[in-house]
């Protein structure tokens, strides 16, 4: 069959090309149902990556973050009509001590390899979760950040002392939220205290236990543990705040992406023995945890809800433009399109 896909080929122009794909090649075709925008995407859209970057990766079909409906499946493992999260992440092949979103040789869609915003997609058995009915609609779209989130957390537990009493949380955005309903979900005795640059975001974190302006922080204000969800060029000042604040012996989880490489005061980290650990993407193991989790805890599902402050049906080019558009401008939340293209 011909399928169609929609490719950036130049920062902010689609085009439509055509590739041929065989039926019977053992795969589950998806249709794909909602889409999310994430902030990856909006950095090809805009042309804020490296030119080299550009002129290596596109054209390409953007967008990670998304759900799907179970076309055809050979195997009869699928149900046609069911609703599946589709993995971004492609390993191909096996280490017993890497995890798969973190090996080279793994590819990532919408990352040098075509990304969800196609008519129909070709998936590995592997590559697919089922939603149960709870997890559907808007909030759905963006689980591939949910288990970005989740898969940051399950590392900081198997790496962090037990003291956890109160867990700093730095960024006001999209990361951030979720990270902290995860957490306060997760480990409820614990103090969630969320660290953020703009009061209007800050108010939408209803959940938590404590919230301060960044340049408002008490001096005297302690943390055992901390999750830095800010990225790009706010990083360096985020990290040299919880290396202040965090007490001896601490963990660091980092999750935000940032362009530019940040200084990091190493002698304080020393001193205080601090662990610093990185957490990037998420592997299938991460979205079977998610939808357990949102499954058992079908309250969240509420609170991702709230992320939701753009939904664009999409039938042309034209419209997945005013999408990333409108998402650019859009202060807080995700931006979700309805594909119906």
């Amino acid at each position: 069959m011909i399928n169609q896909v929609y490719r950036l080929v130049h920062p902010g122009q689609f085009e439509i090309s055509y590739k041929v794909k065989a039926i019977n090649n053992g795969k589950v075709i998806i249709r794909p149902t909602y889409l999310s925008v994430c902030n990856a995407d909006q950095r090809y859209y805009q042309g804020k990556r490296d030119v080299a970057v550009l002129e290596k990766k596109l054209p390409m079909a953007l967008i990670h973050e998304g759900i799907g409906e179970v076309v055809h499946d050979p195997t009869g493992q699928y149900k046609v009509g069911q609703s599946v999260v589709m993995i971004p992440n492609v390993p191909v092949e096996d280490d017993q001590y890497m995890e798969e979103n973190y090996m080279i040789s793994s590819r990532f869609r919408s990352s040098g390899y075509d990304g969800f915003m196609q008519d129909y997609l070709f998936m590995r058995h592997d590559r697919l979760v089922p939603l149960s009915k709870a997890i559907t609609g808007h909030p759905a779209a963006f689980l591939e950040l949910v288990s970005v989130a989740m898969h940051g957390i399950t590392r900081f537990l198997k790496r962090s002392h037990d003291r956890k009493q109160r867990i700093g949380v730095w960024g006001d955005g999209n990361l951030g939220y979720i990270s902290s309903i995860l957490l306060k979900t997760m480990i409820p005795d614990a103090d969630i205290v969320v660290f953020g640059k703009t009061k209007r975001k800050l108010d939408y974190f209803t959940f938590i236990d404590e919230k301060h302006l960044i340049n408002r922080i008490p001096s005297d204000l302690k943390i055992d543990h901390a999750f830095e969800c800010v990225g790009g060029v706010g990083s360096e000042s985020a990290i040299s705040q919880i290396i202040d604040h965090i007490v001896p012996q601490g963990s660091v989880s980092l999750l935000g992406v940032s362009e530019d490489p940040v200084a990091i005061n190493t002698r304080l980290v020393l001193e205080k023995g601090i662990t610093l650990f990185g957490s990037s993407r998420s592997g299938r193991e991460d979205f079977v945890d998610t939808v357990n989790f949102l499954d058992e805890h079908p309250d969240v599902i509420g609170y991702l809800e709230h992320l939701v402050t753009k939904v664009i049906p999409v039938r042309t080019i034209e419209d997945i433009r005013q999408a990333f558009d409108e998402d650019q401008i859009s202060p807080w939340g995700k931006t979700v399109m309805e594909w119906h293209i």
